[in-house]
C-alpha cells in the first residue's frame, strides 16, 4: 500500500460537514501511514520503491525492493511484445538479485 500524498484538505466554505470530511480525509492519512510502518516492522513490506532506467548495479538492496521504469517501451517481437514496468530484487545483497516485472501488451 502507498501512502496518498495528495495533500488537498476539503474546502471550507459555508459548508457545514467540513469538520466531518477534514477529520475523515485526516484518518485516511493516519491509516495509511500506519499500515505501511506496521507492514515494514513486521517484514511484510518493503521500505524502499524508486524510479529509474535500469536495475541498480550499486548499493545495498533487500528483498522486495522494487524500481519503476522511467523510461518504458514496448519491446519484443509481433505477437509476445511486452513493457518493462520496473524491476525487483528478489535476492538482497549488494546490488542485489534483480528481475524485470514485465507485461504482455497483447500486440
Amino acid at each position: 500500500m502507498r501512502i496518498d500524498l495528495d495533500p488537498r484538505l476539503p474546502q471550507v466554505g459555508n459548508d457545514q460537514d467540513y469538520p466531518k470530511r477534514l477529520n475523515a480525509r485526516l484518518y485516511d492519512v493516519f491509516r495509511s501511514i500506519a499500515s505501511q510502518l506496521n507492514g515494514i516492522s513486521e517484514g511484510k513490506l518493503s521500505a524502499s520503491t524508486s524510479a529509474t532506467t535500469a536495475a541498480p548495479t550499486t548499493g545495498t538492496w533487500a528483498k522486495g525492493d522494487k524500481i519503476y521504469n522511467t523510461a518504458p517501451a514496448e519491446l519484443g517481437t509481433v505477437g509476445s511484445k511486452y513493457v518493462i514496468e520496473g524491476w525487483q530484487c528478489i535476492t538482497g545483497g549488494t546490488p542485489g538479485t534483480w528481475v524485470q516485472m514485465r507485461y504482455l501488451t497483447g500486440n
